[in-house]
């Protein structure tokens, strides 16, 4: 059975943890002995007890939500006390041991031994944290140096795919517009110059991030511009696309994908749908839909694309997008939406000037300052010239 002086010991041992946890120094200094001695230096401490509660500033200065959790503790003779705990912390806040803030969590089994005489801590040791903590430092700098070198691999993969020039039509203005999120989606599009004259327009999305996506996406674009040369019809174009497609994606994959097929000549624009956000023709005061039924490419063979035609006139102009800025969100969690980019394109007057620039400008005033991008955003404007 425990003695009076063992429990009272083993009370102070406590008070002292959480002391340290909090960043309590004036109560570290007055449960201290004056003549305390920490026999398990940390790198760069001074000896003694004014050294011992300078390391623990400088590791408050560096890591937030510092915990100690003793899961055991006992006593051996009157005077030692043994604790076994964990120790959590989060660096964020300054260099520890040489190690610059990485935003990560860190966790350490420690254990600690205390020599209380005269109701004071006179003697400590305890066991090496530093090599724990830079050995898990280093492995969360290989884990991020491997997410680095996929996210380049990614967006090397995702620029070769892009068109390098954007075809120049008389009487026509087509912009696109790309922004990349921090970690990289499958957004795309193309431009394919038909060997009738016509000019072919691509706009998706493949699922998933990084280089998986990526390869998709790519794999994904070679294919529609292959048959796109070869088949005049777009429904047919994505039918084709879907049938090789469904054999070689991810079983947890596909691609959304707008084709359209511009006659530049009389305006007509043939299109068809796998399953994109549908592009906004703004037509006078007003903004539609461009329609067609068809399920995204790569999840099942034998589909087929609804294919529509519609007439671009002198000062129509069609967006395409990706859900990137539709489902973009603002500090209270509240989602671009729809109905707002379908207002935004029929309250645009042509002669007022970029529309990408202006859903741009827009879309960083309702998500504020601090907004971390969720996914790629692609735009591209088709707009046929005011006579």
């Amino acid at each position: 059975m425990s003695s009076e002086a063992e429990e009272k010991n083993r009370a102070l041992v406590h008070r002292f943890l959480k002391a340290h946890a909090r960043g309590d120094l004036d109560a570290l200094e007055e449960m201290l002995a004056h003549d305390f001695v920490d026999h398990s230096l940390l790198p760069g401490q001074l000896p003694g007890r004014e050294g011992y509660i300078q390391s623990a500033a400088e590791q408050h200065a560096a890591l937030s939500d510092i915990r100690y959790i003793v899961e055991y503790q006992a006593t051996d003779g009157d005077d030692m006390v043994i604790s076994r705990l964990t120790m959590r912390a989060t660096h964020d806040r300054g260099v520890l041991f040489g190690v610059a803030p990485t935003g990560k969590q860190w966790s350490a089994p420690l254990i600690v031994i205390n020599r209380v005489s005269g109701g004071k801590i006179a003697e400590e040791w305890s066991a090496d944290i530093v090599t724990p903590f830079l050995e898990e430092i280093e492995q969360q700098a290989r884990e991020r140096e491997r997410v680095e070198q996929e996210f380049r691999v990614a967006q090397r993969i995702q620029r070769a795919s892009l068109p390098e020039k954007v075809p120049e039509l008389e009487g026509w203005q087509i912009s696109p517009y790309y922004q990349p999120a921090r970690e990289v989606g499958g957004d795309f599009y193309d431009f394919i110059e038909l060997g009738d004259g016509r000019l072919g327009l691509v706009v998706g999305d493949a699922t998933g991030h990084g280089v998986p996506a990526a390869l998709v996406m790519s794999t994904t674009c070679g294919m529609l511009r292959a048959v796109a040369l070869s088949v005049g019809s777009p429904g047919e174009v994505l039918r084709r696309v879907n049938e090789a497609l469904s054999t070689r994606i991810p079983d947890n994959m596909f691609v959304t994908c707008f084709y359209g097929a511009l006659e530049p000549s009389s305006g007509k624009f043939t299109y068809a749908n796998a399953g994109h956000d549908l592009p906004y023709l703004r037509r006078g005061s007003g903004a539609q839909e461009l329609s067609a039924r068809g399920m995204p490419l790569g999840l099942m063979p034998g589909m087929g694309y609804e294919e529509n035609e519609i007439v671009l006139g002198a000062g129509d102009r069609v967006l395409f997008y990706s859900d990137g800025l539709v489902e973009a969100h603002n500090p209270k969690r509240e989602m671009f939406g729809f109905p707002r980019l379908r207002r935004l394109v029929a309250e645009r007057e042509a002669e007022e000037g970029s529309v990408v620039e202006f859903l741009m400008e827009t879309l960083y005033s309702f998500t504020g300052d601090g907004w971390e991008q969720e996914d790629d955003i692609t735009l591209v404007t088709l707009q046929r010239s005011v006579r």
